[in-house]
């Protein structure tokens, strides 16, 4: 299934330059620039709580919008900076990248677990320790996943789930070369207690006692 991409609205903005920008800033939004796709930049501005709604909803770097605003057509963007005041720390401008649909970019997929309710190891008392909820993908614009989904159908205690054992959606390809861990079911706290304590047993067994030792001198 095809991830939902959501609105992002915004107003063309009439002016360039600094004082421009300043006088947006007074009006209660941010200025903003939209450019590539092989069209002429649109000076743009975006509510400023809107923005900071979106800021700290996370990933909005990695976030694909359908961009919206009145008397042009609706496109995809993708937010290549935000400058910030270095005082307040407060958005003061953002530049939107426009995508075409056969475009390739990184983006952060969800990650999600099936079949947990029958997953041999967490029936047996194991817990599931999650070590990437999302994964960065290298997507197509027109067809980027909702999810990926982890098979737990046959995980058992000590098991490791990595990005290998995962069905990709098609056109999609982690942005890491390397095999990585994006899960594993640890046991149970009170079996991993159980067999400390055997170590523990084991290694004191080992030790020789005193009269270990004057038995072996004899």
């Amino acid at each position: 299934m095809a991830r939902e991409i959501p609105d992002l609205h915004a107003t063309v903005r009439t002016g360039t330059g600094k004082g421009a920008a300043r006088q947006t800033r007074r009006e209660g939004n941010v200025p903003g620039i939209v450019y590539g796709g092989d069209a002429d930049p649109l000076p743009i501005s975006i509510p400023f709580n809107v923005l900071i709604k979106r800021l700290g909803a996370g990933r909005f770097l990695s976030t694909l919008f359908n961009l919206k605003v009145e008397g042009h057509d609706d496109v995809r963007v993708i937010c290549r900076g935000v400058q910030r005041d270095v005082v307040k720390d407060l958005p003061t401008h953002l530049d939107l990248l426009r995508l075409r649909r056969t475009t390739k970019i990184n983006l952060d997929i969800p990650v999600e677990f099936a079949n947990e309710d029958s997953c041999p190891g967490l029936r047996k008392g194991g817990v599931l320790t999650v070590v990437r909820p999302v994964v960065e993908l290298v997507v197509t614009a027109g067809d980027i996943p909702e999810k990926i989904t982890v098979d737990l159908a046959e995980a058992g205690i000590g098991d490791t789930l990595s990005i290998s054992g995962v069905d990709l959606p098609a056109g999609a390809k982690p942005t890491i070369d390397r095999d990585f861990v994006i899960a594993n079911i640890q046991a149970p706290s009170s079996l991993q207690s159980d067999d400390e304590a055997e170590e523990e047993q084991v290694a004191a067994d080992e030790v020789p006692t005193a009269a270990d030792e004057e038995n072996a001198e004899e």
